[in-house]
């Protein structure tokens, strides 16, 4: 008896080419599930106090650019 045929991607490409194949989508803010706990425990934390820092320091305006006369001919 012969053998059976054990594995082929014949036209799998050409089937996933004919939709396109897509990026994924990418998101605001990536889940955080299975990272290290220590680690989540820590950015909380240091979440939590850098929101103090942010309300103590001033407000900055934006710098504009110097405006320059525009040149005569």
């Amino acid at each position: 008896m012969a053998k059976s045929k054990n594995h082929t991607t014949h036209n799998q490409s050409r089937k996933a080419h004919r939709n396109g194949i897509k990026k994924p989508r990418s998101h605001r803010y990536e889940s955080l599930k299975g990272v290290d706990p220590k680690f989540l425990r820590n950015l909380r934390f240091a979440k939590k106090h850098n929101k103090k820092a942010v309300k103590k320091a001033p407000i900055q305006a934006p710098i504009k650019a110097p405006v320059q006369p525009a040149k005569e001919k």
